[in-house]
């Protein structure tokens, strides 16, 4: 398991920290089923010709079923994986996914892009050369997940899906440092 962003000091006084939110996941899921639910379940009550419910027992349907798949996912795997990323004048910080933290000064990353891969937004990142990523503390998880870019090049990946502040906020750190 990967060191928590509390437990590694940071490189620079300027650091911002983003970093995994099952919570913050729950409560958006829970509430775009809620909605979701509100809105579809007249429309299926019209077409199947059913009685329509009172507006409170839809909403009350829609609540349990937004909590419980929304605790579901929350309380799953995938919620669990921590991800954090630590951008400050220093670098990036990155650690993904049960690894251990690295950090890679601006010069020495050569593109860093969050994106979309289906239904997760992922940040992908680049170094120059492996020789110049730096381990931030000692353990044996490793790095965080490597892939080789079109071209070839390693990079790094982390999943962004539940990072809060969210991945526009990690583009502006980004394109701050880096260009």
């Amino acid at each position: 398991m990967s060191l928590p962003p509390e437990e590694v000091e940071p490189p620079a006084a300027d650091a911002v920290l983003f970093r995994s939110s099952p919570g913050r996941t729950f409560v958006i899921m829970a509430a775009v089923l809620l909605v979701a639910y509100v809105a579809v379940s007249p429309l299926v009550a019209f077409l199947l010709g059913a009685p329509q419910d009172p507006w409170w027992v839809t909403a009350a349907q829609g609540a349990v079923i937004g909590a419980l798949v929304g605790g579901g996912y929350a309380l799953s795997s995938r919620s669990a994986m921590r991800t954090w990323v630590r951008a400050s004048s220093a670098g990036l910080e990155l650690a993904a996914e049960g690894s251990d933290p690295v950090l890679l000064a601006w010069p020495d990353i050569d593109r860093a892009v969050v994106h979309r891969r289906g239904l997760r937004t992922v940040l992908d990142v680049t170094p120059i050369d492996l020789d110049r990523v730096h381990p931030v503390a000692d353990g044996d998880d490793g790095w965080p997940t490597l892939h080789d870019e079109a071209d070839g090049a390693p990079a790094f990946t982390a999943d962004l899906t539940q990072v809060w502040p969210g991945p526009r906020a990690l583009r502006r750190e980004l394109s701050r440092h880096l260009h």
